[in-house]
């Protein structure tokens, strides 16, 4: 995965001292609570107008990925690579993770300085030129080169469109759909590559699915650099100092003062460190880093498990086993009206809420996801497991790679939801590192499946990840009971916690 969703939670990552500006500097700051400028206070309109062209951003990037798995067999035939000691036909995709995964921590510096749109479209323009040797790589070295910097391009893509929620939605029940919808079309823009890849494969061949996708990326630019406008509070803020400052004015923003002399290098290993102190000495952002990591990588598995049962079962060409992938699509879209009935479970538990009275409790978001990781991805692998036999028809094990679906979107997006708001302004450290786990799972767990699927058969091998997920999905059952007793010993969480505790007596 190549997102991070911490910086939908609104809060400020980093805790700051404040420098003390000059006495004769003016800080520019929101003009009252209801400023204009402010993307808190704009139209409903202008919000979703926004929140869409994000979400679509993040769909067709993240298509990039597997859009050319289905192509494997031709691409090796063509550079002579061989997969007859190791699963090499997969380097592509596990390039293009693991340039997701290293150019994440990025993101963050590069959007508060730069801001939300210029980000945006400067990362759009270099992704396309790195689409464009995908099309005319004449060896395969070339090919795993330049797909390691179209996945960094999308991972910061990605984030981008992200903090798009986090700087337009300003309270947890107003983000609850935005933040679902964009990890469904984020999970789905993953998964629906193969769907989109087969057709182009059969008909035109391996190189028009980069030079399609240079056509419908190139098309799109002019939309996002028209309607794709700078949403983040301090770069709006830092562009009216700047104005301020050619009238004459000593004018800065808070950000500017406290950043002032600060290297972009320091900047970027103070983004790179928390998190991995984090996963290293929080049990929660390390287990559910495991969990989500693990689902994430199941998905991005099946573009080469599904190939092997298929073509080896029925029979059919790795271009209609990449149809089947739609069956995962379907399912992502019904799990996603299951996150919105999740968000009434945490909402509800406001009234249970004897911490922090009045404020819903964390563990309430894992509710569903226990269920969807249960029954979608446990289940859901059990069904693909023992239905994968040449006399039951197609569709049963379809509808197994369809429960997953539903489960992964349930659970990806209620671990994400959970982490928020246990960690509240830590929450982008947290899930930056979350990401970065799934990204290396995205990348490396499929390389197993060609063997484990030869070695165990289609039966055990879907069975024994079905035993590990429905051992991840029980385990949350510990963080729901012990809840409270966890975070008070946590120092990130238990300065959460007393963060909402203030927040909740200053309402009354």
């Amino acid at each position: 995965m190549v997102f991070l969703r911490g910086d939908v939670s609104g809060e400020p990552d980093q805790t700051i001292n404040h420098k003390e500006p000059g006495s004769n500097v003016e800080v520019v700051d929101w003009d009252g609570p209801r400023d204009r400028g402010n993307p808190y206070n704009w139209s409903l309109r202008r919000k979703w107008t926004l929140t869409l062209l994000a979400v679509f951003a993040t769909f067709i990037t993240m298509v990039n990925g597997t859009i050319i798995t289905v192509a494997h067999a031709t691409i090796n035939e063509e550079f002579g690579i061989s997969d007859a000691s190791f699963p090499n036909s997969y380097w592509p995709v596990t390039s293009w993770a693991m340039g997701g995964a290293l150019s994440s921590f990025l993101i963050l510096p590069l959007m508060e300085d730069f801001g939300v749109r210029r980000v945006f479209l400067g990362t759009y323009l270099i992704f396309i030129c790195f689409v464009i040797p995908q099309a005319l790589a004449q060896n395969f070295a070339t090919l795993i080169v330049t797909r390691f910097f179209a996945g960094s391009c999308v991972a910061i893509l990605s984030n981008t469109a992200a903090t798009v929620i986090g700087n337009l939605w300003d309270t947890e029940r107003n983000r609850n759909v935005p933040v679902s919808l964009y990890i469904v079309f984020y999970l789905a823009g993953a998964s629906i590559g193969p769907v989109i890849g087969a057709p182009i494969y059969q008909f035109l061949g391996w190189r028009w699915i980069s030079y399609l996708q240079l056509i419908w990326y190139g098309a799109l630019f002019p939309v996002y650099a028209f309607l794709f406008k700078e949403c983040r509070g301090v770069a709006i803020l830092g562009q009216r100092a700047k104005k301020l400052r050619k009238e004459g004015r000593l004018a800065y923003t808070q950000h500017e003062i406290d950043s002032e002399g600060t290297p972009m290098v320091t900047m970027v290993a103070r983004s790179a460190s928390r998190p991995l102190l984090m996963f290293f000495t929080e049990s929660v952002v390390f287990f559910s880093a495991l969990w989500s990591a693990f689902t994430v990588g199941t998905l991005y598995l099946f573009t080469q498990s599904v190939e092997q049962v298929f073509t080896g079962l029925y029979g059919w060409t790795p271009a209609q086993a990449g149809y089947v992938q739609a069956a995962i699509v379907i399912g992502e879209c019904v799990g996603w009206v299951g996150t919105l009935f999740s968000g009434s479970l945490y909402f509800n538990s406001a009234s249970r809420n004897k911490e922090v009275p009045g404020t819903p409790i964390p563990e309430a978001r894992l509710y569903l996801a226990i269920v969807g990781g249960v029954f979608g991805i446990s289940g859901g692998m059990f069904t693909y497991a023992w239905t994968s036999y040449p006399d039951l028809p197609w569709i049963a094990p379809a509808i197994g790679l369809g429960m997953v679906g539903a489960g992964s979107v349930i659970v990806v997006t209620g671990l994400a939801d959970y982490v928020v708001d246990a960690y509240s302004k830590y929450a982008g450290s947290a899930v930056g590192i979350i990401v970065t786990g799934e990204n290396t799972l995205s990348g490396f767990l499929p390389m197993a499946a060609m063997s484990m699927y030869s070695t165990l058969g289609f039966n055990w091998a879907s069975t024994l990840l079905a035993f590990i997920a429905l051992a991840l999905s029980l385990a949350p059952i510990l963080l729901i009971v012990f809840g409270q007793k966890i975070r008070e010993r946590s120092p990130f969480m238990k300065e959460a916690m007393l963060e909402k505790r203030r927040k909740s007596i200053d309402s009354v």
